[in-house]
């Protein structure tokens, strides 16, 4: 299985002024960079990590897939989504931060039961609210 994580780089560094959103941002980039720490113990082959920007067209850096949405008469690439590509060539795309969170951190969890390291990841209340 391979997978992608997208975040804007503005909210992962706190650039638009939403704390709430940077929060869970930075926790969803721990929960994939202890993911990727690990990633041989759950089968997953490789996990890219990717901070997008405006004007990007997409961020695709691994897998090619972008969730899109309309929004009046403009076209609107989501900035953040979890991209997933099992080994059957099958996709699947997380758009929404709560569902992210929550694939994320099952992930960690079967981590920690296949390891005596602590792989715990300390969230934010944020995040916890989302879960």
């Amino acid at each position: 299985m391979r997978m992608e994580l997208r975040v804007c780089k503005h909210c992962y560094n706190g650039e638009h002024g939403n704390e709430h959103k940077t929060a869970v941002t930075r926790d969803m980039v721990a929960c994939a960079e202890r993911i990727r720490e690990y990633k041989d113990l759950i089968g997953i082959d490789s996990l890219y990590i990717t901070h997008v920007e405006e004007g990007d067209t997409g961020g695709a850096e691994a897998l090619p897939a972008i969730v899109a949405s309309i929004d009046g008469k403009q076209i609107n690439l989501a900035d953040t989504q979890l991209v997933m590509e099992d080994a059957d060539g099958n996709m699947l795309v997380y758009p929404e931060p709560e569902d992210i969170l929550t694939v994320l951190t099952r992930n960690v969890d079967q981590i920690s039961e296949q390891t005596r390291n602590d792989v715990t990841v300390e969230l934010s209340a944020e995040s916890a609210e989302l879960l």
